[in-house]
């Protein structure tokens, strides 16, 4: 299984569209964690390929995140990564690792 931010130059099957989201609560002591936002992304790039994985894809190409804040009046900042691609396959069956 494999992610790309790129087409894919090789022959392939498009399958679909997948997406994921993961966050993290800031609790007030750590308000301005902002490098917390790399766990979400490893977080989100798994949850990607674990449903392309799920429908038969070989990998997501065309990968795109996007990051968010979340302030809630009353509580700590929520960060928030959603990711999502174009779910293939590969027609000759030839994996890419």
């Amino acid at each position: 299984m494999f992610l790309s931010t790129e087409a894919f130059p090789q022959a392939h099957r498009i399958l679909g569209i997948v997406n994921a989201t993961s966050h993290l609560m800031l609790p007030s002591e750590a308000i301005d964690a902002f490098e917390s936002f790399d766990q979400l992304y490893g977080a989100v790039e798994e949850k990607l390929k674990e449903r392309a994985a799920a429908k038969g894809a070989d990998g997501v190409v065309n990968v795109r995140f996007n990051t968010t804040v979340a302030n809630v009046q009353v509580a700590p900042k929520f960060l928030v990564v959603t990711g999502y691609g174009t779910i293939i396959q590969l027609i000759n069956r030839k994996k890419v690792d």
